[in-house]
């Protein structure tokens, strides 16, 4: 196991950023000023290829970044901001809800597009 990296500032408020791609998942802790304080991937605790796109990977990752801010004592109170059509989507929020944080909300930020960008030309043959 790695020693926790050192945090510079206490912050009691933050928000919880979970990035869920389908290769990857990751979970950012800042303040409410939008400085990253933690983050962790589902790659950087140690899932490596298809493995870190499993949901148990993000599950880990998310428990990871929240875990050693609450052993800390750092981080009381969050929003969370969930991003990405990925399947670590759910259970990084329910990693995040057992953790014991006070969340004051949960949204989806999700870009969505109101009519895309125009489609290539037709291909002919």
């Amino acid at each position: 196991m790695r020693r926790p990296r050192k945090i510079k500032h206490r912050i009691l408020k933050g928000v919880i950023y979970v990035r869920a791609s389908f290769r990857n998942t990751i979970v950012t802790v800042t303040d409410i000023r939008g400085q990253a304080v933690y983050w962790s991937s589902a790659g950087a605790c140690g899932f490596k290829n298809t493995k870190r796109r499993s949901p148990f990977a993000a599950q880990i990752a998310a428990e990871n970044a929240i875990g050693t801010l609450m052993d800390q004592g750092l981080l009381k109170q969050a929003e969370v901001k969930i991003s990405g059509p990925g399947p670590g989507r759910d259970p990084a929020l329910r990693a995040i809800i057992r953790s014991g944080v006070l969340l004051t909300y949960i949204r989806d930020v999700t870009p969505m597009p109101h009519n895309g960008c125009r489609p290539p030309k037709r291909r002919r043959v």
